[in-house]
């Protein structure tokens, strides 16, 4: 899988280039992050974190608030899929767990996803030849035959607002102690002292226990827990630029009616493309890693530079079986519906 070799490449380099910058002495760290000389790189909830404990705004925080968000409005939450050192040790921590657990658990998230896409693909079926004028059925808005929406309560919020409360209440950023991705960093610092200065202390014992704690038992941190994936989801609803978009007459579930769902099936974030209501989060926070490019039998998806806004799975089912023109039933008259014949190519399950 090129997309996921990629991203993990990258997140490694990106990990190696602050450890060689901090040995070097070219960054140096602060509570909640590290930088150049004066300048601190602030993470946007660091940024927050330093303010509220300070009780008064931060010149440097201000700055890498703006830098974050202008970043997020552009591309999204893709530094979650390509840069987070998180994104490196989940690959590391997949690398090592038994195969038979892991496409055990791959296997019971396919059929729920497809048993999801099966109560989608029925209710455009039965919408497409319903009579004109009657209102089609949504698996989405009901969640009658088992459908899910995006969860009306987000976590990752509740924890971004603890972290603000308990910074105020000690006046200390309390997050950045079991925040993965300070504590990534401060490993790489607490390896540099105990080998270049020979520093041993606790830390080195508090971080990876901490680390391990989080990754294992925390297995959806970034979906559940992270409140800096929280902050971004906040700016990410408003960036369209280098989202994943389907090709509805290549996609199985639009072009033949089968469900299939890969796409959701690999999504490392919980996002659904093909039915974005029925993911854990919402479509805004897909984080550009391109599994779901990967994945797909069909090659129906594809990143563009800029995507349009998505239409729903009922409105995409209706198009591509009508030669593009939404609204038709076979109450109707027109031409016949168009289907690519897909006989040849692989489900799920035997891709």
């Amino acid at each position: 899988m090129k997309f996921k070799q990629g991203r993990t490449a990258v997140a490694a380099v990106a990990l190696a280039v602050v450890g060689v910058c901090l040995a070097a002495g070219v960054l140096v760290g602060t509570g909640c992050g590290f930088g150049p000389g004066d300048i601190a790189l602030l993470c946007p909830v660091g940024a927050l974190l330093s303010m509220v404990a300070a009780k008064t705004l931060i010149p440097r925080a201000v700055i890498s608030l703006v830098l974050v968000v202008a970043a997020v409005l552009l591309i999204g939450r893709a530094f979650c899929g390509w840069l987070c050192p998180v994104t490196l040790w989940c690959r590391v921590k997949e690398f090592f767990s038994p195969v038979a657990k892991r496409e055990a658990r791959e296997a019971a998230r396919s059929d729920e996803n497809q048993a999801l896409a099966a109560g989608e693909i029925a209710a455009a079926k039965a919408a497409s030849e319903a009579p004109s004028g009657a209102q089609g059925h949504s698996c989405a808005s009901c969640g009658a035959c088992g459908g899910k929406r995006n969860a009306s309560f987000d976590s990752r919020h509740a924890v971004l607002g603890g972290a603000l409360v308990t910074t105020a209440v000690f006046g200390f950023p309390v997050f950045c102690l079991i925040c993965p991705v300070g504590l990534s960093f401060a490993a790489i610092a607490l390896v540099i002292g105990l080998f270049g200065a020979g520093d041993l202390n606790w830390g080195l014992v508090f971080v990876p226990v901490m680390l391990v704690i989080e990754l294992v038992f925390l297995r959806k941190w970034c979906g559940r827990f992270c409140p800096i994936s929280a902050f971004m989801s906040l700016f990410s609803r408003f960036s369209r630029t280098g989202m994943p978009a389907i090709d509805n007459e290549k996609c199985l579930e639009t072009a033949k009616g089968v469900a299939c769902s890969r796409c959701a099936t690999v999504c490392t974030f919980d996002v659904n493309l093909r039915h974005p209501d029925l993911g854990e989060l919402p479509l805004h926070d897909c984080a550009r890693c391109g599994d779901c490019v990967d994945a797909c039998p069909t090659q129906a998806i594809s990143l563009r530079v800029l995507n349009e806004k998505p239409q729903s799975f009922a409105e995409a089912f209706q198009k591509a079986r009508h030669g593009g023109k939404a609204g038709l039933s076979r109450n109707e008259s027109g031409p016949a519906p168009i289907i690519p014949d897909l006989d040849e190519v692989p489900c799920a399950d035997e891709a």
